[in-house]
């Protein structure tokens, strides 16, 4: 849903930079902070075909396992999420697992296309080592097509596919989509929900805070495990309508009523104001003040595995 993301343009983003210029932040990095990572061989997850799991790789990419089968979402292995290998953000920490360890991947879950969701060098490797299915919103999947992507399919809000006896839905998220400076909102964004017979989980991708959380959780009850974004969100003038802060993204919690939250889009690339130690930090603050149990919140190291069941 983009109700208001017209009013946040070209101009507004020219502000932002300009602000950045002009008044000192504080450092992003700390000098005190360290990005703890798990190494993760791979091992075990090659190993598993019943278990539900879940593994970070870092910012919005992980792997999930469910009912045998291997899901990645929104993937990117490659060093900067640019238009190119250059310039752009850069990350701050390698893949928790690295692309040759990973199990069989079945399926890609694409939420948007912007450059740190939709990696084109990495869905091309995935596509040459896997052949698994992509599933995107609608008017992607002419740009994975050109890139040699076998199998691609594209949803529309509220459609579902089934996959591999998985239900598959494309479902809301207040963002926005473009890759340059003229094809704004030209392909639709979203979020995932995925059933199986005795687990469900829900990929926000990248999302602001929006009512269509309760009605998320209202349409597909019981979710497991939600993977919520809590980082890239200051300045908030500019960030609030396209990307969730951690209060925001624990309300999202309660609003799905999930049993588990997974945060995600924080500590790998800097792309906003914040410390790269802030969103963490936050959201374990949060969680204490609204008394909500510690064990819900499953705040995984990079490379780190949650084995659900």
């Amino acid at each position: 849903m983009n109700s208001s993301l017209q009013n946040h343009g070209f101009g507004d983003f020219l502000k932002w930079q300009w602000d950045r210029i002009s008044t000192k932040l504080p450092s992003k990095n700390p000098s005190n902070y360290k990005i703890v990572a798990s190494v993760n061989d791979g091992l075990k997850l090659r190993e598993n075909k019943t278990k539900f799991t879940a593994t970070w790789v870092g910012h919005a990419t992980t792997l999930i396992q469910i009912q045998g089968k291997n899901i990645l979402t929104d993937p990117i292995w490659s060093d900067r999420c640019s238009p190119v290998s250059f310039a752009g953000p850069k990350r701050y920490t390698e893949p928790g697992i690295k692309m040759e360890n990973l199990p069989n991947i079945d399926i890609v879950l694409i939420s948007h296309n912007h450059y740190d969701h939709l990696d084109l060098p990495t869905l091309s490797r995935l596509e040459k080592m896997f052949h698994p299915t992509f599933i995107t919103g609608l008017k992607n999947g002419d740009l994975l097509k050109g890139e040699g992507l076998q199998t691609v399919i594209e949803l529309d809000w509220w459609e579902e596919t089934v996959l591999e006896d998985l239900k598959i839905a494309f479902t809301p998220s207040q963002h926005f989509s473009a890759r340059g400076l003229f094809d704004r909102n030209e392909t639709l964004w979203g979020s995932y929900v995925v059933v199986g017979k005795d687990h469900t989980f829900y990929f926000a991708g990248d999302t602001g805070y929006f009512a269509g959380f309760k009605m998320i959780g209202k349409k597909y009850p019981n979710i497991d495990l939600a993977i919520l974004p809590i980082g890239a969100y200051n300045p908030r003038w500019f960030m609030k309508i396209v990307h969730m802060d951690p209060a925001e993204a624990i309300q999202a919690l309660v609003d799905l009523n999930a049993k588990f939250m997974l945060p995600i889009h924080y500590n790998t690339f800097v792309l906003t104001d914040e410390p790269l130690d802030e969103p963490l930090k936050k959201t374990v603050q949060i969680f204490n003040q609204k008394g909500i149990e510690k064990d819900r919140l499953k705040d995984l190291k990079i490379g780190e595995t949650f084995w659900v069941d």
